[in-house]
């Protein structure tokens, strides 16, 4: 199985394969609980972070475009997408709050020294349980190791035996009000033992979810 760079071109396919690999989560029905209007609204907000993850991170995908891993390389602060506010309006009208709300929360519990940032990890429905996940993750993981950064992501609950592989470590886990519960997962360098957790001063998290 081949895995590549994602070029610019393929920014609006990739946005699709996450709105597709989320719709049927709980995730996505307490982002947006109308079915109908659900897979517009997640291409739309997901592919504003797809854009900026192509300035300030990476986006890896397989070959046959059927499953992809989007990360932020916040090795220093990165600026939010330009003009978030409003492109985060027009893409999630009435439901721009639950996306906020999601943003506060996460935005707490993520690391202060410079880290990658799993963002999204998404398989096409249809063509999960066929390993494709396990191989982003393998790549992501030789990815990790040869910059020797400490890693973190949120997945759902449940999930967490996949990542353990890949030594990711669960972190306490989120509750979002009337929604489903969320888990932070931290990959430490072999160096360090310990990712300091930011308390005070919240990091530019905005939301994130693993389907595999």
């Amino acid at each position: 199985m081949r895995i590549r760079a994602a070029r610019w071109t393929d920014k609006d396919l990739v946005a699709a394969l996450i709105a597709d690999a989320l719709h049927s989560s709980p995730l996505a029905a307490w982002l947006v609980p109308d079915p109908a209007q659900r897979r517009h609204v997640l291409a739309g907000v997901v592919g504003i972070w797809v854009e900026h993850a192509m300035f300030f991170g990476d986006i890896h995908l397989t070959d046959d475009l059927t499953a992809a891993t989007v990360g932020f390389h916040r090795y220093r602060p990165i600026p939010p997408p330009a003009n978030y506010r409003i492109r985060l309006a027009d893409a999630a009208g009435g439901h721009a709050d639950r996306f906020d709300l999601l943003d506060s929360l996460l935005s707490t519990k993520q690391p202060t020294e410079p880290h990658y940032h799993l963002a999204f990890l998404a398989v096409r429905p249809g063509a999960q349980e066929a390993g494709l996940g396990t191989a982003l993750l393998t790549h992501h993981r030789s990815r990790l190791d040869r910059i020797d950064l400490p890693s973190w992501t949120t997945i759902p609950m449940g999930g967490e035996h996949l990542l353990a592989r890949y030594g990711y470590r669960p972190r306490p886990p989120v509750t979002l009000p009337d929604g489903p519960t969320l888990r932070p997962m931290r990959r430490n360098t072999h160096r360090s033992s310990a990712i300091p957790i930011n308390s005070a001063h919240p990091v530019d998290n905005r939301w994130q979810d693993l389907r595999t």
